[in-house]
């Protein structure tokens, strides 16, 4: 594995040579984390997103972590989700429990879905309701710099076109300052009505996962990761946790178009 590290943005990049080593890494950090944070505050307020992010973590039904992890302390978030029924195929929460909820002994209500029975507008605003109480009671922490909640880690993917979470390229839900989580009608990818936690919400977290891989979004990493902040344009790119940490968990292909120096 290759390793770098940016100590004036608080980014680490971590490259590897297989899918498995990277699956491996990337459970190792979560479960480290979740054990760090029951440590400090009692909970582990993970947000989880969709695509193959999911299957990467399911290591951690597997010997050492299902027996090792705090799964009891675990609270479990959706950075994003798709507005459809919870069992429908594009449902990011059918997707990590099918995947890894169901197999591991997790409690049933700290796994908060977003409500499916509404309209989208109406599940983020139901969503950032229940944000706000668990940040009242400190299951959720509260960031030194606003009001916003402070994840002890949030996991993302990235598409090909740098979008993280629902956030996508030139789209209106990229300004949003105020509220914590979103709603957009119209994703350039199917289904088009989405609820997204907010790019504030994000970058308030401990610790954000950036999981990518594949060839296909090797230039989006590069531009993401290498280019200036007066050049942000990708999502990917305004991801940069104020107070927290941002580390990439790459392959070699998705890492194939960045400086030597970042994948030596």
């Amino acid at each position: 594995m290759a390793n770098s590290v940016s100590p004036t943005s608080n980014k680490e990049v971590r490259i590897h040579d297989s899918l498995d080593e990277l699956a491996t890494d990337l459970v190792d950090y979560i479960a480290g984390l979740s054990e760090m944070s029951v440590k400090e505050r009692g909970f582990f307020a993970i947000a989880l997103s969709g695509g193959s992010l999911i299957s990467m973590i399911g290591k951690l039904c597997e010997a050492p972590y299902n027996k090792t992890v705090d799964w009891a302390k675990w609270h479990i978030f959706w950075a994003d989700e798709r507005a459809v029924a919870k069992n429908h195929s594009d449902s990011n929460y059918k997707l990590a429990k099918d995947g890894l909820l169901s197999k591991v002994p997790v409690i049933p209500s700290h796994m908060y879905s977003i409500n499916d029975n509404v309209s989208a507008e109406k599940a983020a605003k139901e969503y950032e309701f229940i944000l706000r109480q668990l940040v009242k009671t400190r299951t959720v922490s509260v960031s030194e710099c606003s009001d916003c909640p402070k994840f002890d880690l949030i996991l993302l993917g990235m598409g090909h076109d740098g979008h993280v979470a629902s956030l996508f390229p030139l789209h209106a839900a990229l300004n949003e300052k105020e509220e914590w989580v979103t709603f957009i009608y119209d994703s350039p990818k199917p289904p088009p009505e989405r609820i997204t936690f907010t790019l504030p919400v994000i970058n308030s977290a401990s610790n954000v996962a950036l999981v990518v891989t594949g060839s296909a979004k090797a230039e989006a990493v590069r531009l993401a990761i290498e280019e200036s902040s007066s050049n942000c344009t990708l999502p990917a790119q305004m991801v940069r946790p104020t107070n927290g940490k941002l580390v990439w968990f790459l392959d070699r292909s998705a890492a194939s178009k960045l400086d030597a120096s970042q994948s030596a």
